[in-house]
């Protein structure tokens, strides 16, 4: 799949920028290293929860926090993906409909984009 063809299905491919494009994908291939990450972690607490051992259930303890945090950083990664997909419609609407800029009295005019 090339880079701008991830928006085609939703109307925007031509006005996403590709430096955008590398932006968003960049942040997913963090979220899907993360997710690996914890995908580890989870097999790791299992095992080791399965196993008794106390110096393992111990572990448990710091690797469920690992996780945790883990869990925190998508959170945040996607809102930051959310944010930044709204900003980019908001900006990829405002370009296909015409630019709107403050005429300084507190109103505002309508330019047409060329």
């Amino acid at each position: 799949m090339e880079d701008d063809d991830i928006f085609s299905g939703i109307g925007i491919g031509a006005q996403v920028d590709g430096k955008v494009v590398q932006t968003f994908q960049k942040s997913f291939l963090q979220v899907q290293n993360i997710l690996d990450q914890n995908r580890l972690l989870i097999n790791e607490i299992n095992q080791n929860h399965e196993s008794k051992i106390p110096d393992h259930l111990t572990r448990n303890v710091g690797l469920i926090r690992e996780l945790n945090n883990n869990i925190r950083r998508v959170v945040d990664l996607y809102a930051d993906l959310s944010n930044s997909f709204a900003k980019t419609m908001e900006v990829s609407s405002e370009d296909s409909a015409g630019t709107t800029k403050s005429d300084g009295r507190g109103g505002q005019k309508r330019f047409k984009s060329s």
